[in-house]
């Protein structure tokens, strides 16, 4: 990332976390040169960028100033806990600069924006992706790249066409991602489980439902796992393409959550197939906004031609204004500027949820287990002991302002159901995580109490 951008994100975070009050003057341009050991110029840069984001404003011959701030979370302050919302935290959304991109790509498309465009998504953007996804080792040619509106219409489409594997049936994670089960079980698309619990799914399972069921893809979340925040270890991402190509089941990879990645050697599933088996499927929702409705699949050359043409006939293209301005976003440098502050973020966030879980792990064993993940994520599970009501934990905290979630929407309805929460820091402050968890736990010893005492 550009100097001028790690400065314009240091700076922004000291001002929206409060060491500077409204009308309070920044250190000079020479103070922050000598700070951030750069140049003048860099500086300079940054504080423009800073006065257009409406942040700062200068005074001539004087300096830069705090812009008076009006609505901050000051004034947004809730007692409410927030441990149930996946969707990203508001508070990170770059209105700003997506404003912005918007009024650039009005400017810059103008009426190519305001007509139909193509199925495959606007060429320019497809282009621009193509570049970034090889940064995820996804190195896919630009005629497989098919932009949808959401990875929701995408898996609505895969699940629709026929597969040239001839099968019928769609294996899913248990628990996974609920939008797709509830779509399956409205559709009565003919559905099987597999349990994926912290230590992955068992190899052997998987083999023989390939080997014994006619299955037309499995659908897959190999990384940062919804709802359970664990990642497989490469040796079972291989395995899993392995026995995808021997039983010619395809792969569906949903990589909700790639651009929060750490590890520059946790490959996709992706990187290691060499039969065309897998279809990878990346979101802007979770890093950007989920207003934005702007999903990437790529496609094998066997399926093109009929996802083509049933996306045409769904909803003949995704919006092209949304298109226009994630290119303008993404090639920028916009994007990255924000992909490290949200990350940064979320680390934090994953970091403090992770400490306090294995915290209260250790001394109340009897309560519950917390299966820690090799790399913190911003979504965690617990697993409970059988005598802690789920549903009345969940209530008793909403009463104190603590929302969870139970996991009974992430299961198929006829699928066995393990007594899991789970627990998501995407919408908690890092102040609230820690006392959360506190009152979490201790709620839970009075549920464990009550029914121990009956």
């Amino acid at each position: 990332m550009h100097k001028y951008l790690q400065i314009l994100n240091g700076l922004e975070s000291l001002i929206h976390s409060r060491p500077y009050k409204e009308g309070e003057k920044l250190p000079s341009i020479r103070a922050l040169s000598d700070q951030y050991s750069c140049s003048k110029s860099t500086i300079i840069r940054a504080l423009n960028e800073l006065e257009k984001q409406h942040l700062i404003y200068s005074v001539p011959k004087s300096g830069y100033y705090v812009v008076k701030r009006t609505n901050l979370l000051e004034e947004n302050d809730s007692s409410i806990i927030d441990f149930a919302t996946y969707a990203p935290d508001p508070d990170v959304f770059p209105y700003l600069d997506f404003q912005h991109c918007i009024n650039k790509a009005i400017d810059t498309y103008k009426n190519e924006l305001f007509v139909y465009g193509t199925p495959k998504g606007l060429p320019s953007l497809i282009q621009t992706v193509k570049g970034q996804l090889a940064n995820h080792q996804i190195f896919a040619d630009q005629r497989n790249i098919i932009v949808t509106s959401g990875i929701q219409q995408a898996l609505s489409l895969l699940t629709a066409i026929p597969f040239p594997n001839g099968k019928s049936k769609i294996l899913i994670e248990q628990p996974g991602y609920h939008l797709f089960i509830e779509h399956l079980e409205t559709r009565q698309i003919p559905v099987l489980g597999i349990q994926r619990t912290a230590a992955g799914i068992d190899l052997d399972e998987l083999e023989h439902l390939f080997r014994t069921e006619s299955i037309k893809f499995f659908y897959t979340m190999p990384r940062f796992h919804n709802p359970l925040g664990s990642s497989f270890t490469q040796q079972e991402k291989k395995k899993i393409v392995e026995l995808a190509k021997a039983y010619d089941v395809y792969i569906v990879e949903d990589d909700y959550l790639a651009d929060f990645e750490q590890d520059s050697k946790a490959d996709p599933l992706y990187a290691y197939d060499d039969s065309s088996h897998v279809i990878y499927l990346k979101s802007y929702s979770k890093i950007i906004f989920p207003g934005l409705r702007i999903g990437i699949a790529v496609i094998p050359d066997a399926l093109m031609e009929l996802f083509n043409r049933y996306k045409r006939l769904l909803d003949i293209d995704s919006s092209m204004l949304s298109q226009a301005a994630l290119d303008i976003y993404l090639k920028s440098g916009m994007f990255e500027r924000h992909k490290q502050k949200i990350r940064s973020s979320y680390s934090r966030r994953s970091q403090l949820l992770n400490d306090a879980l294995q915290q209260h792990s250790a001394l109340n064993g009897e309560l519950f287990a917390y299966p820690s993940p090799k790399q913190p994520c911003i979504h965690a599970h617990i697993v409970l002991d059988s005598r802690v009501s789920i549903p009345q934990l969940i209530n008793n905290l909403h009463r104190k302002s603590i929302l969870l979630e139970s996991v009974h929407k992430n299961y198929l309805s006829s699928f066995p159901k393990l007594p899991i929460l789970k627990v998501t820091a995407s919408n908690a402050k890092d102040k609230d995580i820690k006392p959360g968890i506190l009152q979490l736990v201790d709620e839970m010893k009075k549920v464990y109490l009550t029914k121990t005492s009956l």
